[in-house]
């Protein structure tokens, strides 16, 4: 099968090759457990997601790496040197608001003043939220997910073989830094040169005093802390690692000295990657650390840059329990399927802009319940039984081409949802065909099914004895009575359907 992804690090598409043949290893940024995951976030982590599992339906083994950070993020991660306030910090001051507000659950951390619960806490938050929309690397945990804590070890050791080559020195106020001027391919991924960055363009470097620097887009590998809350002893002091060291040595240990592919948000290409890079092949020595960089686009909210403030910021949880925004802006109440978020999140290209709205919401329901629906019919035609087909069957041919062809979703949607709308010859045949397009895609049914949105289909009333209602009203042509049990069902988001078989109420996708 031909493969072609763009690779941010050369900026056109690439044929995909690996270093092993027929395995991927792969590593993916994941979240920064201070606070749930929003929207926003999980649009990368599924990205990731997309890749993997497209890459398993082509027939690779994918070795995956995602890792939880859980000590040294800074909020001022827009800067190399990772300034501002840690954001395990952060999360500590906030948790009182948390609970208060009820987004925390009284009692759900014992110790708030202790940020090893907190992340901990965020932590199980994550996975579970990714469970729900069928992140896979969750379901790996914790052989495959990776928290920062748990490797400092690992960081000490890359931090003295730095030093040990000239890449890193420690500064008059103790703090270990990398040298960006001992490696000659720094801002090669972002295009942000040294002298750009001196002049202010593409990207930025610290606004603290610089006399403890050789320069000023240095940035820090370790520091010496011994108020911070979390610190380890280490040979430069007690304190804790820079956030751009977490990944290098977490990717070097797990996956080897140089990997496949490196994804994540386009928000991360500088400082984070950029420094990666510097820090990793310092370390090795090697001419490549990651051979293809990916990177997902923003996502807005209706236009928008997603916002607490403009009360467009969702989590998963959010939008599961009806908390998006209707066009006159109010909470539209309406619950959504995980199914449905998820779909939503990967049907746009991952090199644009994705813009969040109910109305897609609503699309994307549409769209599971089209596939949901052909799947529930070919099980009931099959039996179950299916056939063995291969990449040579027309629809399989044309998802694999669309998404062979830097992750064309739009296109492979093209093939594929005409398709579930279309009469089938062989029942058994397309079962087959739609399990291995579900591989890539998550939703038909969900490859996790304990979903928290309309767990309680019942809604507090018996949706059996409603519809019967219904129907005995229609006989006795009783529509005024008919009609308001209709509104009953429909306002607690079911889809009602009366015809001489009788009246059925589907649970709403969104």
């Amino acid at each position: 099968m031909d493969i072609q992804f763009y690779n941010t690090l050369t900026n056109k598409v690439e044929p995909f090759r690996t270093v092993e043949p027929g395995v991927v290893r792969m590593y993916s940024c994941g979240p920064t457990v201070y606070d749930f995951a929003h929207i926003g976030n999980f649009r990368s982590f599924l990205f990731s997601d997309i890749i993997r599992r497209f890459l398993e339906f082509a027939g690779y083994e994918v070795r995956q790496i995602m890792n939880i950070t859980d000590v040294g993020h800074m909020t001022e991660d827009d800067v190399a040197d990772g300034g501002g306030e840690d954001k395990m910090e952060k999360a500590r001051k906030k948790l009182k608001e948390d609970k208060k507000s009820g987004r925390v659950p009284e009692g759900a951390i014992e110790n708030a003043d202790d940020p090893f619960q907190i992340a901990e806490y965020f932590s199980q938050a994550f996975l579970a939220d990714g469970r729900q929309l069928g992140l896979k690397i969750a379901s790996e945990y914790p052989e495959k997910v990776l928290k920062a804590t748990l490797h400092i070890e690992e960081m000490q050791q890359m931090i003295s073989k730095l030093l040990e080559r000239g890449h890193a020195y420690v500064g008059d106020d103790g703090v270990v830094y990398y040298s960006v001027e001992s490696f000659g391919e720094y801002g090669e991924l972002s295009g942000n040169s040294l002298d750009k960055l001196l002049e202010g363009q593409g990207g930025r470097i610290s606004d603290a005093d610089q006399s403890f620097k050789r320069h000023p887009a240095d940035f820090m590998l370790w520091k010496p802390d011994e108020h911070h809350l979390m610190k380890w002893d280490s040979p430069w002091g007690t304190g804790y690692p820079g956030w751009h060291v977490e990944c290098s040595c977490m990717a070097q240990s797990t996956l080897g000295d140089v990997i496949d592919i490196h994804t994540g948000g386009e928000d991360l290409i500088f400082p984070h990657h950029e420094c990666e890079i510097a820090q990793s092949r310092g370390a090795t020595g090697k001419e490549s650390f990651s051979n293809f960089w990916m990177h997902a686009r923003f996502l807005l909210v209706d236009g928008q840059k997603m916002s607490k403030s403009k009360g467009n910021f969702y989590t998963a949880r959010d939008v599961y329990a009806g908390k998006v925004l209707d066009e006159g802006g109010s909470p539209s109440g309406r619950e959504v399927h995980p199914a449905v978020l998820r779909f939503e999140l990967i049907k746009s290209h991952y090199r644009s802009n994705m813009n969040f709205t109910m109305k897609g919401l609503q699309d994307s329901a549409g769209a599971v319940k089209r596939l949901q629906s052909f799947h529930k019919m070919l099980m009931e035609d099959s039996g179950g039984e299916i056939t063995d087909v291969d990449m040579s069957h027309p629809i399989l041919k044309g998802f694999a081409e669309a998404l062979g062809d830097d992750l064309n979703m739009a296109g492979a949607l093209g093939v594929v949802l005409p398709w579930a709308s279309a009469k089938v010859d062989d029942a058994r045949e397309s079962l087959a065909v739609l399990q291995k397009i579900n591989h890539v895609l998550g939703v038909a049914p969900m490859d996790f099914e304990d979903t928290p949105a309309q767990s309680s289909d019942s809604g507090g009333f018996d949706v059996g004895a409603l519809c019967k209602q219904i129907d005995d009203a229609r006989s006795g042509k009783d529509w005024d009575t008919a009609d308001r049990v209709r509104q009953e069902l429909i306002d607690a988001g079911y889809e009602v359907k009366s015809s001489p078989d009788g009246t059925i109420a589907e649970k709403q996708l969104a």
